[in-house]
Order: structure tokens, then C-alpha cells, then sequence
């Protein structure tokens, strides 16, 4: 019911999911399509013309994913058939303006779940806060509550980053072995960090363990991921922190290019972010790959990169 109250899927509809099953996500969308006797559409394997063909041979009213599949669609000029009016993602975040070019070129169709295996979901973003905060993780559904805490556990003014905390009736008991477990209240820590807007909407702003501080300054990769994903030319980047001897960390751009585009140089990466973000989110190290090592619900393997 607390996915039900944000999510606008109904009894007997025909649910196309891509999202793999053995993800919590995938999973999680099997379990509602059964509660709600629906017809289920798997596919052994993702491409999207095949994505595209199925939802339409099935008259599919929703489609379950993960955020990397929807940069697939739009790279191959895929759209998918109108019967489909949700489609909902989580498994990573959504990079740079995803939703909003997915949303212009599908109609309001999209939701954003964010959530981890050890407290399930956290929040949901609809049409209208992606359309408000494309980088929105949205609002908590029902039965849920999430809130912002400092290092120390008290609550942190709306604007400002701190841990997040999320409390609901799907919380896990801990993890096997002595791994201790974060908690406050009643509630959990996932591991991430982001702030709530003033009108409630959550921000991820990237994992705890993420954060890359330079020079003294913190910075987070997500948000230089963002900014170089509307770079024309760029297919898909990440942003990693490596060892530096002067200033104890300094940020690695690893990008992709559109097969089409014309070349970039790393000096044009670094103007970029140079002209749009901070002096200390500039990445020293730009390296063009031919593609980015994921996990299969689209996760970037970072570690990999290094």
C-alpha cells in the first residue's frame, strides 16, 4: 500500500518488468504485480527496440526499469507505445536531466523510487516533483518517514546535507556477523547523503563513503556527474576521487561519447565544469573511455575504475 500510494498502478494491469528479479526492485515489482493479479511481461535480455516491442505486443500500461535503460531508450530513439502510463525506476540515481529528456519525449509517465535492500523504499518522486527537482528523490510515501541528521543525531535545518535516516515497517533486523547498523529513533541510516527541500522534496546528494574532500573542501561526485551529462557529446561519466600528494584527494572524470559526436578534449571537459561549478570541482584527471563498468541494475562499479 505504501507503494500504491504513490505509484498509480491498478488491479489486473499489464506490468512489462525489466528491472532484473533477483533485485530488490525487480522483486519488489513481481511482488505488486501479483497482489494486484497482474499480467506479468519479463524479458530475458534488455535492448530497447526489443523493450519497445514487447510493451506494445502486450499493450503494457506500465513498465518497471532501471534509470540506465531509459538512457538506452532515448539514445536509440526508441518510444515506447501510449498504453504505457507508468514507469517507474530505482536501483541507481537518475543522472543529470534523464527525466526531464525522458518526460519530453514520453509524456508524464515517470517515477523515481529511491530505497535500499535494508530499509526498502525511502521515497518516491512523481511526474511533478521531477518536473519541479529532476534530481528529486521525492517525497516519503505513506507509512514512512525520512529525515535529515547531523554527525551528532540532531535534525538538520531544510537545505542543508546530512545523513539520511528512514523509518518504516520494512526496516531489516542487521546485517550477519558484528557489522554494526546506524539508527536513531526508530529509524535507520542508509548510508546516504542529501537534504529536504523547504516543500519536503528529498535530495540525494551521494554515499557517505563517496564524498571526496580536496584541499579542505568537500565535494561530491554526483553532482560533477551532473553537470558533465549535459555536456553535448557525452553519453554517460562518473566521477571518482583518487590519492593526491598536495591536496590529499582530487577528482577523475571517466567519460563516454556519443559514437556521433565530435571529439571532446579533457580541457573542454574541465572548462565545463570550471564555467557551470565550483574552482575545487574541477577534475584534474579526465579519461574518454568506451564504456563504464555497471552492475546489472545499472549501478557504476566505481572501484572498477581505479
Amino acid at each position: 500500500m505504501s507503494i500504491l500510494d504513490r505509484l498509480p498502478v491498478r488491479t489486473r494491469s499489464r506490468l512489462l518488468i525489466a528491472a532484473p528479479l533477483f533485485h530488490t526492485w525487480g522483486y519488489a515489482a513481481l511482488q505488486l504485480a501479483f497482489g494486484l493479479r497482474s499480467c506479468v511481461v519479463l524479458t530475458p535480455r534488455f535492448s530497447p527496440s526489443s523493450l519497445v516491442e514487447l510493451a506494445g505486443r502486450h499493450r503494457c500500461d506500465g513498465l518497471f526499469a532501471v534509470p540506465v535503460m531509459l538512457s538506452r531508450l532515448l539514445d536509440a530513439d526508441c518510444v515506447l507505445p501510449p498504453s504505457v502510463r507508468v514507469v517507474a525506476v530505482s536501483g541507481s540515481a537518475l543522472p543529470g536531466s534523464l527525466a526531464t529528456r525522458f518526460m519530453d519525449a514520453h509524456g508524464e509517465v515517470l517515477f523515481n523510487l529511491y530505497g535500499s535492500t535494508e530499509v526498502s523504499w525511502a521515497s518516491v518522486a512523481t511526474p511533478s516533483d521531477l518536473r519541479a527537482s529532476p534530481a528529486s528523490a521525492g517525497r516519503p510515501p505513506r507509512g514512512t518517514r525520512v529525515q535529515i541528521l547531523s554527525a551528532s543525531g540532531a535534525p538538520v535545518p531544510a537545505g542543508v546535507v546530512g545523513r539520511i535516516f528512514v523509518g518504516n515497517e520494512m526496516l531489516f533486523e542487521g546485517y550477519s556477523g558484528d557489522v554494526p547498523v546506524s539508527s536513531h529513533d526508530g529509524m535507520l541510516a542508509t548510508g546516504d547523503l542529501g537534504f529536504l527541500s523547504e516543500s519536503g522534496l528529498l535530495t540525494v546528494s551521494g554515499r557517505e563513503d563517496d564524498m571526496v574532500i580536496s584541499g579542505g573542501e568537500n565535494v561530491f561526485p554526483s553532482s560533477v556527474e551532473d553537470l558533465l551529462a549535459g555536456l553535448p557529446g557525452v553519453r554517460e561519466v562518473a566521477v571518482v576521487g583518487v590519492p593526491d600528494a598536495s591536496y590529499g584527494q582530487r577528482l577523475a572524470a571517466f567519460v563516454v561519447l556519443h559514437e556521433s559526436s565530435s571529439p571532446l578534449s579533457a580541457d573542454e571537459v574541465r572548462d565545463h565544469v570550471r564555467q557551470h561549478g565550483a574552482r575545487f570541482a574541477v577534475p584534474r584527471d579526465v579519461h574518454f573511455v568506451p564504456s563504464l563498468p555497471r552492475t546489472a541494475t545499472g549501478k557504476v562499479i566505481k572501484r572498477a575504475l581505479l
